[in-house]
């Protein structure tokens, strides 16, 4: 899958992990079949789960009463959004301060921006070497997610270099924290080697299925949009 392309003057980087129904592990299967008779009308049926691959995660996928993905504005996923690569300046295995926050964001960060998160300890996440001594990526927690809060952000996303699923302890306050305030998280991100920008537009947009508590998406940025930069 091509992951930068040319529009013009602007540059799009395709931030999409590809999804293969033959290797990937979670809930992914197509069924396809003609329904034209000898004028070829092709169908498929798609049974996946709602977090498969790159995926944005709504408030209803921690609390019955919050939003579902359709009940979010369609403003919701889309917008500025910065890239936050905190390389190797906060030691492996350790949490995201509010200190690394406003040191890696400073001069950067809008009320409603779009965060992306990442760092040089990567490691694809959801595998059998999750929280493994291999293991080396940042932590986020219940600090993180104040910080986010208090910035109102839109949304927090997460490249391979940050765990989101290192503990209980972690997980239920981050996403309590944030969802509570419709701060959605997009997991799963690709190819943001590819960027070129710190600040680009960004879209994430889920189909708005009532009911729905998170959803595969395509996502990409767009650099070089003058409103949409530094």
């Amino acid at each position: 899958m091509k992951p930068v392309y040319e529009l013009g003057k602007l540059r799009v980087v395709d931030l999409t992990k590809e999804l293969d129904p033959a290797t990937e592990t979670r809930r992914l299967s197509l069924d396809r079949f003609n329904t034209g008779g000898p004028i070829p009308d092709y169908h498929t049926h798609m049974d996946i789960t709602s977090h498969l691959g790159t995926h944005v995660e709504c408030p209803y996928h921690h609390d019955d009463d919050w939003k579902d993905v359709s009940e979010l504005p369609l403003t919701t996923f889309l917008g500025r959004a910065i890239y936050i690569d905190f390389e190797e300046t906060v030691k492996p295995y350790t949490h995201i301060t509010r200190e690394d926050l406003d040191r890696a964001t400073e001069g950067l960060l809008q009320e409603g921006d779009i965060v992306i998160l990442d760092s040089s300890y990567k490691l694809p996440p959801f595998t059998k070497k999750t929280n493994t001594e291999e293991d080396q990526r940042l932590l986020i927690g219940k600090e993180s997610a104040e910080w986010f809060r208090d910035k109102k952000v839109k949304c927090v996303g997460f490249g391979d270099g940050v765990s989101i699923e290192n503990c209980n302890e972690d997980v239920k306050p981050f996403h309590d924290i944030l969802m509570a305030e419709d701060i959605v998280f997009l997991e799963v991100l690709k190819n943001l080697e590819h960027l070129n920008s710190k600040v680009f537009f960004m879209s994430y947009t889920p189909m708005p299925i009532k009911g729905l508590d998170s959803c595969s998406i395509r996502a990409y940025a767009i650099e070089g949009l003058a409103e949409f930069s530094k």
